[in-house]
């Protein structure tokens, strides 16, 4: 329970970090070996991450943490987020966590909404 416990908060930390636009902090969260993969981008590493993925947090005005769900490798959070411009999404990631430290991410992206009203993907 007490690796659980740890593997919590170290993400809940990483998300606080990026919210607060706290990139030092986001840095010490994240392995050397880290790996970040999205429906975007095939196991980036973490100089990648931070200059494809931690701007886009400077266009988000809120921020939420629906829910961590915690195994014995990580945690699975789902988030809701607005952006400046009104947009808002849902999603889904998996961190996989060792030694205090994030060494991965895989994202699954969610629905996306307008002025609260959902906005269809287009199909491929």
């Amino acid at each position: 329970m007490i690796e659980q416990d740890s593997h919590e908060a170290v993400v809940r930390a990483q998300y606080e970090a990026f919210r607060d636009r706290r990139r030092d902090d986001s840095e010490a969260l994240l392995a050397a070996d880290f790996t970040f993969t999205s429906p975007y981008d095939d196991a980036i590493d973490r100089d990648t991450f931070f200059e494809r993925c931690w701007p886009g947090g400077d266009h988000f005005v809120d921020f939420a943490i629906e829910r961590v769900t915690v195994d014995a490798d990580g945690a699975f959070v789902t988030y809701f987020v607005t952006t400046d411009s009104g947009a808002q999404f849902r999603n889904t990631e998996y961190l996989t966590v060792r030694d205090g430290q994030i060494h991965g991410v895989d994202v699954y992206f969610g629905a996306s909404y307008k002025d609260g009203k959902f906005v269809a993907k287009e199909p491929f």
